[in-house]
């Protein structure tokens, strides 16, 4: 097999195959789907959001925060950028999120396949690897239905996490990281949709309205975010969603009280709601309660705040008083929304946690337990915002894992 054996043909795995190859390296990819870099044809939604120039740590997320503050040093939007057009791939930006000028996912994928064969990599697809052996001169590399095991001077591990619909998302990476000795933060779905048993979503479902959200863990706010969320018959989705939906994740798994709360009129606060309800009530007594609200919000989600406040949605506006116009504006403002569980790892676009960051070594994704041994990408405890931070995390360190390990190899040669 090859000097070098990257485990994984996804957007990290085959970042690190190019860059390692580029390098002088001989390399291998081991893919345990038919092709490679299936996942990345879903991602910005079939455009492929390649990167963000607004690059900060803020947007990433992880129990060991000084990892991605080295990362981004060491690969930053122009390195990105710069790399994409190494392999022929030119881009766009669109409010700082960058995409492929032609807007396809899946040529994004077809460029990186293309340098991967142009620069001699060879790859194994429908090929499985159970178990990684620390030998003397390097590593072996089981696989399943294979007698012989593949040889390797440098392990790249870029086997993907456990989100997504794409068959082989099945987190085993996680697994051969831990048997090699590493640690692992509990893996759950993040940039994922939020469920919640109240009934009312059932009346809801099809809405799409501007929204703040607020998560609660154990009565605490814990993060915010604002956007277009959409209502639906099991809870909530939408970017703003899937920006808090990594805490709620966390905090069900340590069996923690979840709740959102939706702010559905978040342009104005809620005394001036309340005195807007106050005004409509003056100029349109003889309206119910109903027609008050009209304009105000989607004709399908008025009786349901309307039951939330305990009115019924057939008395004159006149009839209301001050205080039940104060809590009218109360429910409108921070609609209580009990989050039981989120939706699968087969409905999330990444995972957060994984194999803890303080086992890595920064600079080079080089783990500090397993000499030759490098982790990369969705494996790693990092997870981004949406936006193109997660697919930048994983270009980035597969490049600088296959940067790194291509120089020790031919140093360890020389």
């Amino acid at each position: 097999m090859g000097e070098i054996v990257v485990i994984g043909g996804g957007a990290s795995g085959m970042a690190a195959a190019i860059m390692a190859a580029r390098r002088g390296a001989s390399v291998s990819i081991l893919e345990h789907n038919d092709v490679l870099g299936k996942k990345i044809l879903s991602t910005g939604n079939g455009r492929c959001n390649l990167t963000n120039l607004d690059l900060q740590h803020e947007h990433y997320r992880g129990d060991n925060p000084e990892l991605i503050r080295t990362f981004l040093k060491e690969f930053d939007a122009d390195a990105a950028l710069e790399f994409f057009s190494s392999i022929g791939i030119y881009t766009k930006c669109r409010g700082g999120y960058v995409y492929p000028l032609c807007d396809q996912a899946a040529a994004v994928r077809e460029a990186f396949t293309m340098e991967v064969k142009r620069l001699g990599v060879q790859v194994r697809t429908n090929c499985h690897a159970e178990e990684i052996r620390k030998v003397k001169k390097g590593f072996l590399i089981l696989c399943t239905g294979e007698t012989n095991p593949y040889r390797a001077s440098k392990v790249i591990l870029s086997a993907g996490g456990q989100a997504s619909e794409i068959s082989g998302s099945d987190g085993s990476g996680y697994m051969l990281a831990k048997r090699l000795g590493h640690s692992l933060s509990p893996v759950v779905p993040a940039l994922v949709q939020l469920v919640s048993e109240k009934k009312c979503f059932r009346k809801l479902s099809g809405i799409r309205i501007t929204a703040g959200i607020s998560l609660y863990v154990n009565g605490e706010l814990i993060a915010n975010d604002f956007g277009e969320v959409q209502l639906t018959d099991y809870g909530v989705s939408g970017i703003p969603v899937f920006q808090v939906s990594r805490f709620a994740s966390k905090a069900l798994q340590q069996k923690k009280k979840v709740c959102a709360e939706l702010d559905f009129i978040p342009q104005i606060s809620e005394d001036v709601l309340h005195l807007e309800l106050l005004k409509r009530r003056r100029r349109s007594g003889k309206y119910t309660a109903a027609e008050l609200l009209n304009t105000l919000f989607p004709s399908k989600l008025i009786p349901v705040l309307l039951t939330e406040a305990e009115i019924d949605r057939q008395v004159w506006a006149e009839k209301l008083s001050d205080e039940k116009l104060a809590k009218l504006a109360h429910v409108c403002k921070r609609f209580h929304v009990p989050v039981t569980e989120t939706k699968p790892f087969s409905k999330a676009q990444i995972c957060a946690g994984g194999v803890k960051t303080d086992e890595i070594c920064p600079e080079t994704m080089e783990s500090r337990l397993v000499e030759g041994l490098y982790i990369t990408g969705e494996l790693l405890d990092v997870d981004g915002i949406c936006g193109g931070y997660n697919l930048h995390f994983a270009w980035g360190s597969g490049i600088m894992a296959g940067n790194d390990a291509a120089g020790n190899v031919r140093h360890s040669i020389n």
